[in-house]
């Protein structure tokens, strides 16, 4: 029983008047929290009890929180509350859950076992990160950060484009298709309607082009990556020369571009505080990891493999 509640979590129902709480989510996430926990509030000395705590195991605090959090799980889950006994179950099962913690870090665990070191460094992250998930910048500094960043938060003009296109089917079709996407440029920049020739040289195309402003992103989604740039590279009314793509030529020509825009502070305000939090975050963590390789006995390679 003493396994079944050590291994599998935080409470759970009863049977008869004997309790079994789920104290821990398994042995990989306790050491990964022990761990974290021995980085962020170190370790209790003597033997004293600090206030805020209910135990002491080799100096590691079993916090008064984290016990009163379990036994609040189990008065929840049970009609009658949590007895003394209950309540005994929980500091015992709290307390064997931590030697049990602390002597997978003396085996090592933690570093023989890649998933239990990639959580240990989620946790230390996220530890680090959730300090400023809160941050409330003052009015002048998030005025500051937004013209500081005025071009990440600037938005992609749309465009208008319309296209004829000439399908290559097999790689014999090519010459012909060629052609026919040189005769349309030729024609269209001589003034003929575009729709006249789109009919007479084109083909019908698999996903019709809307004839609407689009956004860039939008827009690439119909013509793909090497049509998209060229349409970046012309100007308004310019007709391109024939593009290849996986599926034959186009001929593409842009008939309007809104300019960039980027939208005022007050109307983005939630957008650029989440920005302004992510960014202090990122630089939390890394203020926090050069301190710890400053004070860290680092010797590298002259050579990486």
């Amino acid at each position: 029983m003493v396994v079944a509640d050590l291994r599998w979590g935080q409470a759970r129902h009863v049977t008869g008047n004997r309790p079994t709480l789920l104290l821990a989510a398994g042995a990989g996430i306790g050491i990964v929290l022990a761990a974290v926990g021995l980085l962020r509030s170190g370790n209790a000395t003597g033997h004293a009890l600090p206030r805020d705590a209910v135990a002491v195991v080799n100096g590691q605090v079993i916090r008064l929180e984290e016990y009163q959090r379990v036994v609040n799980g189990l008065q929840q889950d049970r009609r009658n509350g949590a007895d003394a006994a209950a309540r005994q179950h929980v500091l015992d099962r709290l307390i064997e859950e931590e030697l049990l913690v602390q002597r997978g870090l003396e085996l090592g665990f933690a570093r023989q076992d890649s998933k239990l070191r990639k959580d240990l460094t989620a946790a230390v992250i996220d530890s680090i990160v959730a300090e400023h998930e809160g941050v409330q910048p003052s009015e002048a500094e998030l005025r500051a950060f937004y013209d500081a960043h005025l071009d990440f938060f600037t938005r992609p003009g749309h465009l208008r484009v319309r296209q004829i296109w000439c399908r290559v089917i097999n790689p014999a079709d090519a010459p012909v298709a060629l052609d026919r996407a040189q005769q349309a440029a030729h024609r269209v920049r001589a003034g003929e309607d575009f729709t006249v020739v789109r009919s007479a040289l084109g083909d019908p195309e698999i996903a019709p082009l809307p004839d609407a402003l689009l956004p860039a992103t939008k827009l690439a989604d119909y013509l793909g990556p090497t049509a998209m740039r060229t349409v970046l590279a012309l100007e308004p009314g310019a007709v391109s020369d024939p593009v290849r793509s996986n599926t034959g030529y186009h001929v593409l020509q842009l008939v309007e571009r809104q300019a960039d825009s980027a939208s005022a502070l007050d109307e983005i305000k939630p957008e650029v505080i989440a920005e302004f939090r992510r960014r202090a975050a990122d630089q939390a963590l890394r203020a926090y990891l050069d301190d710890l390789r400053s004070r860290a006995d680092v010797v590298v390679a002259p050579t990486p493999p």
